[in-house]
């Protein structure tokens, strides 16, 4: 019997990841938006496709949360996206609302499921989600670090002219402004980055990461990325599905690791069947900790502003 995984918003980012799980063929979709029949007819367009992409996934939208009922994950990409020259910071309230039902919709119908969190800003998003599920922290976390070392690792392959599969870049902290690159830690074929590019091009590289979404959204004029960050959320999902165990960079309540306690936090997990299996402490030297904390309190200043009580 194949798993079953709820996507929750069905525009760019959710549609794109059903069809990504769906093609994989290893979970049948059920794809949930307020908007009646855009997840029935996204639903219904990728279920004609199983024929050809050899899936016998099953895919339904449906504007109702009852046929979510006894989902493993759940993921949240509900909310309002980011416009040209809107932050991170401004959506908080925005979507805080959005997210809170959602994930009490999402609970009372799958009450043993994993959430895993897409919509912005990201870390205060997984934050509340915790908060309103009352899951272990094992069971909710966010996608941000896998996006943002992609980024960081398409750039770098740009720039040396090399497969980005032989670049393993290292990203901590807040999905944002304050993400902290860790240049010493990531490798090119496993030799140091900092052996084969010098400092200005590391910092410009690593500007252009902390930017990465900025980027696109101004691009697109009237929407977000979405390809990357789909593609990045299914490797979350079947990691868990699968059994996988990848250590992979996700959002994560930290209570005590790093130093860090009471606020979500990117930093490198162990991803199987139970979700979170284990958080991945690295040896940081003192400036990158510093970073790190305060790129932490820069997520504590946002949940602060949702007033979780």
């Amino acid at each position: 019997m194949r798993a079953k995984v709820t996507v929750i918003g069905a525009g760019n980012v959710g549609a794109t990841l059903a069809q990504r799980i769906a093609e994989k063929g290893y979970a049948d979709v059920v794809i949930v938006d307020i908007v009646e029949g855009l997840p029935q007819g996204k639903g219904l367009d990728m279920l004609q496709s199983g024929p050809i992409i050899g899936s016998d996934a099953k895919v339904i939208g449906t504007n109702s949360y009852e046929e979510t009922a006894g989902s493993d994950i759940v993921v949240i990409t509900s909310g309002v996206p980011r416009k040209p020259g809107m932050s991170r910071d401004d959506l908080v309230l925005t979507n805080m609302n959005i997210v809170k039902s959602v994930t009490e919709q999402a609970v009372k119908y799958s009450p043993n499921c994993i959430i895993i969190m897409v919509a912005n800003p990201l870390d205060a998003m997984t934050q509340l989600a915790l908060h309103i599920s009352k899951f272990p922290r094992s069971r909710v976390f966010g996608q941000s670090g896998i996006l943002d070392t992609a980024r960081f690792r398409t750039f770098i392959a740009q720039e040396l002219n090399v497969s980005a599969q032989d670049v393993h870049a290292c990203i901590l902290g807040g999905h944002g402004d304050t993400m902290v690159a860790i240049p010493r830690l990531t490798t090119v074929g496993n030799v140091p980055l900092t052996e084969l590019l010098p400092r200005e091009k590391i910092d410009s590289i690593v500007e252009r990461t902390v930017k990465g979404g900025g980027e696109i959204v101004a691009l697109l004029k009237t929407g977000s990325a979405f390809y990357a960050p789909a593609a990045a959320t299914e490797q979350m999902v079947e990691s868990v599905l699968l059994d996988k165990k990848r250590i992979l960079p996700c959002a994560v309540y930290l209570d005590g690791e790093y130093g860090i306690k009471g606020v979500v936090v990117g930093v490198p997990v162990k991803l199987g069947r139970n979700g979170v299996e284990q958080i991945i402490e690295l040896k940081l030297t003192p400036e990158e900790s510093a970073a790190l904390k305060k790129s932490a309190e820069a997520v504590r200043e946002l949940v602060k502003i949702m007033n979780l009580e």
